[in-house]
């Protein structure tokens, strides 16, 4: 009896086990089956380009605009009213031409009483100094009456004066752009009235680089060009070459153009400054085409142990289908040129051959 009941403990416990390691099988399955899906990491292909220095042949050709050649403030000098005001936007004036008129009538009264108190006290310095020559009259006296008159002769002198800045008048030959102010208003002193332009010459602003600004000279002739005449060739000569570079070592180089011919440049026109030379300059350069963005925005995926990281740059000229780089690449380091379009910072991928 003993012997069977060993024996039916046996076999319950061998179904105990069976029934357990089936269990652990199919839940061992069941987990596999819901487990994280393996995936294989897919390279994206690429082709890339090294950055590298290149030795370029650069027209100096450059952009910018006109200014005039002169652009005057013409100022009050008194305070008053604008009694005469003739002039209107877009009139020719010439130097030394009367503008305007302030009202200098109550100043003509005050010139006329002071002129009045001068012939006085002349005719009383006169008197007392025929006194003092008489033994009539003390020398302190005759020095009082002198100083009077003195101080009454500057009082004439300073009224006509500021009768005769009532007369404004242009300072230079040009055209009036700005009238600030209309007749029979009032003004203070130092008020801005009219503004005078002077476009019988234009300058043209340009910088330079390093390699470029020893290739030119003062008085050189510049070619000047621009869209809105665009068969049309405008003389200018260098008048300025700055000895001092700016922080990105950019010289500033003004040009001084002629504009008395019958199509006349307005102030601001965009133009082309064509100096007629050209450099050579080792630089910086990356294919046009490794750009993600506008040159404005310029950016680069570059490639580094089989992954891409996009990276800022900065950007100079463009030639011949390569454009330097003035910031954030270094000789050597590669660039993408195509593929672009499926790539993001941290992308694997797979350099084509």
């Amino acid at each position: 009896m003993n012997r069977k009941y060993a024996i039916g403990i046996l076999v319950i416990l061998a179904v105990i086990i069976l029934i357990a390691w089936k269990l652990t099988v199919n839940k061992n399955k069941l987990d596999e089956k819901n487990g994280p899906i393996k995936t294989i990491a897919v390279r994206i292909p690429v082709n890339v380009a090294a950055v590298k220095e290149q030795l370029m042949m650069i027209s100096i050709l450059k952009t910018g605009s006109l200014a005039p050649f002169k652009e005057v403030k013409v100022l009050s000098v008194t305070s008053g009213i604008v009694r005469q005001l003739p002039i209107e936007l877009g009139d020719h004036v010439r130097q030394g031409q009367q503008l305007a008129l302030m009202d200098t009538r109550l100043l003509q009264i005050d010139l006329q009483k002071s002129e009045v108190n001068q012939a006085k006290m002349k005719n009383d310095l006169q008197t007392y100094t025929d006194l003092f020559n008489g033994n009539a009259a003390t020398q302190e006296k005759v020095n009082e009456v002198r100083q009077n008159y003195t101080d009454q002769v500057n009082q004439s002198d300073h009224l006509r004066k500021q009768i005769a800045d009532g007369a404004i008048l242009a300072p230079t030959s040009g055209i009036i752009s700005v009238k600030s102010v209309e007749q029979g208003a009032f003004v203070n002193a130092g008020a801005d009235i009219l503004t005078i332009v002077n476009l019988s010459k234009a300058k043209v602003q340009v910088n330079l680089g390093e390699a470029e600004v020893y290739q030119i000279k003062e008085g050189q002739p510049v070619k000047i060009t621009t869209d809105v005449y665009p068969n049309k060739i405008f003389n200018g000569k260098v008048s300025f070459i700055s000895p001092q570079a700016d922080a990105v070592h950019n010289y500033l180089v003004e040009i001084i153009v002629d504009n008395t011919q019958q199509s006349i440049l307005r102030s601001g026109t965009f133009v082309y400054a064509d100096f007629s030379k050209t450099t050579k300059q080792q630089m910086l350069v990356i294919p046009r085409e490794s750009l993600t963005a506008s040159i404005k925005d310029a950016s680069v995926f570059v490639v580094e142990n089989s992954v891409v990281h996009q990276r800022a740059i900065k950007t100079g000229i463009e030639t011949n289908g390569m454009i330097q780089v003035l910031e954030g690449l270094k000789q050597g380091e590669q660039v993408v040129v195509s593929g672009q379009i499926n790539l993001r910072d941290g992308t694997a991928v797979d350099i084509s051959k």
